[in-house]
């Protein structure tokens, strides 16, 4: 009777492991098949970023382009990392590192964009006249350098933090937890992402209240400002959408063992699933981009 109870108990942990397994392998496809689709995607309006001049030369087309080239980078990081663990994959810890500082690079300096974005439709709308003189290609090339100088510079600091042991090359499964050996590292996390995203939702605040404004004094359904003031309470979802992904990397503090596909549903729903509306949300939506996906998917064409 015993021996029949252990049999029994290999039998039902096995078909358990099996159901994990499949359910597992059916999630990475599903995360694979979207991630497919938003390259397709981002391809064609890249494509259509570089081979048109004249959107080259507008600043909020730029930043679009360098939004859709930064969330690819992240996705492709942290879609990286995430095989990595599920599938227990080793890998020397400066390697790991590299591309974990890759992840959150990426992940701060979407936010940024999102401000810069919206600063760049209250200059076009509050001061048109100055615009040509505020708003350049130039200084749409500086300001995605100073993205990128702020979000490496939380990045720096934890790599102080950590520098002691980088030295160790023993492979390890990389994961945000395997890489955090002090408490100062969890603080800077913190109040990195609390100020980042603070600092920048008073930003699209502030622009949405001031182009709002104007379009009210306008008068006009039609008028640019409204078209203006709807497109920055976008920056506002995105932003929100984007935030949710912190939920993603507190789900690590549960155990795989109890909470069998927490992990994998939060890493498609909210860290991945707002990266692939990005492209729908702005790019699809806007008429000058719309325009040139039909010319592409044209008959004639």
């Amino acid at each position: 009777m015993g021996n029949f109870r252990v049999i029994y108990n290999d039998t039902d942990a096995s078909a358990q492991a099996r159901t994990v397994l499949n359910v597992k392998t059916g999630l990475v496809v599903l995360t694979l098949l979207c991630f497919s689709c938003f390259l397709y995607t981002i391809t064609v309006i890249l494509h259509i970023f570089f081979s048109s001049p004249h959107l080259k030369d507008n600043v909020r087309y730029l930043l679009f382009a360098h939004m859709l080239i930064n969330d690819t980078a992240y996705l492709v990081s942290g879609l990286f990392l995430f095989l990595a663990a599920i599938y227990t994959l080793y890998l020397p810890l400066p390697v790991c590192y590299f591309v974990y500082t890759v992840a959150t690079v990426t992940f701060r300096v979407t936010p940024y964009n999102l401000a810069i974005m919206s600063l760049e439709r209250y200059v076009a709308i509050c001061f048109p006249l100055r615009q040509g003189e505020l708003v350049t290609v130039r200084k749409g090339v500086a300001a995605i350098g100073g993205m990128w100088t702020l979000g490496l510079i939380p990045n720096l600091a934890d790599f102080i933090t950590f520098s002691p042991f980088i030295g160790m090359l023993r492979p390890i499964v990389c994961s945000q937890g395997a890489l955090t050996v002090r408490p100062e590292q969890g603080t800077i996390r913190f109040y990195t992402y609390t100020l980042t995203f603070t600092l920048v939702a008073l930003v699209i605040l502030f622009t949405y209240y001031k182009v709002l404004m104007v379009a009210r004094s306008i008068g006009s359904d039609k008028s640019s400002a409204l078209k203006a003031s709807k497109t920055v309470m976008l920056h506002a979802f995105q932003l929100l959408l984007y935030m949710t992904s912190l939920l993603s990397s507190m789900v690590e503090t549960y155990p795989f063992n109890y909470i069998t596909y927490l992990p994998f549903s939060s890493f498609l729903l909210f860290t991945c699933l707002p990266r692939f509306l990005c492209p729908l949300i702005y790019g699809l939506r806007d008429e000058v981009i719309r325009k040139y996906v039909k010319k592409m998917h044209s008959p004639k064409h």
